[in-house]
């Protein structure tokens, strides 16, 4: 059991850089999000992100729901980490 646990919070973690890659590739206007590779890192970010961009609006400009759904993946895997080191 604790494999999988393990596995699963390696699979968050390969998760968190692959948002954390969205979020500051989001930074340069002039990335065509429909072009490979860039549609296919929005694909598997977006449906996450757009979870909290519901409930979090932009303020000044900014969009700090990626902020709340980053610390939220870190904690979940975080938490299973610790947990897979326990069972």
């Amino acid at each position: 059991m604790s494999l999988i646990l393990q596995a699963l919070a390696n699979f968050l973690n390969l998760y968190y850089f692959i948002i954390i890659l969205r979020v500051l590739l989001s930074w340069f206007p002039n990335i065509e999000w429909f072009s490979q590779p860039w549609a296919t890192i929005s694909q598997l970010t977006d449906p996450y992100l757009d979870l909290f961009r519901r409930f979090i609006p932009p303020l000044g400009g900014f969009d700090f729901s990626s902020i709340v759904a980053i610390i939220l993946l870190q904690l979940v895997q975080s938490g299973l980490s610790s947990f897979a080191s326990i069972g």
